[in-house]
């Protein structure tokens, strides 16, 4: 099966996306990693993409198509494949179809943005080891103290409550489009997001069949 995962940040696609992978035995794809990965391999695309990165420049649609239809050919995803940030707008996804790729599916998991700022603004991560709490749903032994390691902990810029809010806004106006575009198609399936990560699985799960 060849899916899209949508959802807002914070609505716990990478989350879901594991689950997917792992109950249909197909990879997910982060446009992200695969970017990465093609810069350090080297790729025709990899090296195009570096171009316009070097010179502080977006690296256009049609490169990032190229790479992303390059990972799709490989071995792991001839059964299908999850793909997990893209597209972002109108224009990627019609530039996807365009290259001849099929999607089976979209999911949109749906979180309120309220949720979403409580969430993602009460993250706390280890400035030494990196280990994740919550002031809400994972807190340390010690207020401010990692329980695994004594070190502080620290808010990240991304999870700073105006840093969300921006982030939210921009989904809203370029990504959020796609719910539309896809409907259209007979495509897309709507997963509302639960309190429990196991209550959001199961629909999502659900989602998948039917």
């Amino acid at each position: 099966m060849k899916l899209i995962l949508l959802g807002a940040p914070g609505a716990g696609k990478g989350t879901q996306a594991e689950v997917i992978c792992k109950h249909l035995g197909i990879p997910a794809i982060s446009t992200g990693n695969i970017l990465r990965e093609a810069l350090k391999s080297g790729t025709e695309m990899g090296l195009k993409a570096k171009a316009y990165m070097d010179a502080g420049q977006l690296v256009p649609d049609e490169i990032v198509i190229g790479i992303i239809k390059d990972r799709l050919a490989e071995e792991d995803c001839k059964n299908g494949f999850i793909l997990d940030g893209f597209p972002r707008t109108i224009p990627q996804a019609e530039a996807l179809d365009a290259s001849g790729v099929v999607i089976d599916r979209v999911i949109d998991i749906e979180v309120p943005d309220e949720k979403i700022v409580t969430r993602m603004s009460g993250r706390r991560v280890c400035e030494k080891c990196g280990s994740s709490y919550h002031l809400l749903y994972k807190k340390p032994a010690v207020e401010g103290v990692c329980t695994n390691c004594g070190g502080t902990l620290v808010q990240r810029k991304d999870d700073h409550p105006d840093t969300v809010k921006d982030r939210l806004r921009v989904y809203h106006e370029q990504t959020e489009p796609l719910k539309e575009y896809y409907e259209k198609q007979g495509k897309l399936h709507i997963v509302e997001g639960q309190e429990e990560v196991a209550d959001t699985t199961a629909f999502t799960l659900k989602a998948l069949e039917a």
